[in-house]
């Protein structure tokens, strides 16, 4: 019988903004791209972890901390602050829903629209710090100045505008 070889620990990622050697150089687009996948994946990954370890995936967080900052948001009004499709939350919507962690209410005046609110299950998770990618994120960005956080977040900005555009 052979033995099973066990699976690696999972650990971070080292020297990502470290510059390939020069036989793997990529040019400022490839390598500028290959750390944003570094960062997408990690934010999977960290997702992931945090599902199984809280029961609440990322995106699943997000909605929750929305709903939080803005009681009574309407399914539209989240899709726009999370630059996604209505559609696209609609599974997100019913599963915090179904776990009791967002109350859904119809607008009397528009049966169509309905409006967000934690329950107190949700605002437990509102409050959560540790162990959410939220806290990563908060490690990392105490690590730069605020001017190096803005000049990202324009950099940012300019990617996803580009990547929304329709003929890309």
């Amino acid at each position: 019988m052979s033995a099973r070889k066990e699976k690696e620990p999972v650990r971070p990622a080292e020297g990502i903004g470290e510059p390939l050697p020069p036989s793997r150089r990529l040019g400022r687009i490839l390598d500028f791209m290959r750390i944003v996948w570094a960062v997408d994946h990690g934010l999977q990954s960290a997702s992931k972890r945090m599902g199984a370890a809280l029961g609440l995936t990322g995106p699943q967080r997000l909605v929750i901390r929305m709903a939080g900052k803005f009681p009574g948001i309407s399914a539209g009004e989240l899709a726009e602050i999370l630059h996604v499709h209505k559609s696209s939350l609609t599974g997100v919507l019913q599963r915090l829903e179904s776990r009791e962690l967002l109350r859904r209410t119809i607008d009397p005046e528009d049966r169509r629209r309905a409006t967000f609110n934690l329950t107190a299950k949700g605002r437990e998770l509102d409050g959560l710090r540790a162990g959410t990618v939220e806290q990563a994120i908060r490690r990392a960005l105490a690590r730069v100045s605020d001017a190096e956080v803005e000049a990202a977040r324009v950099v940012l900005v300019a990617i996803a505008e580009e990547l929304l555009r329709e003929d890309v």
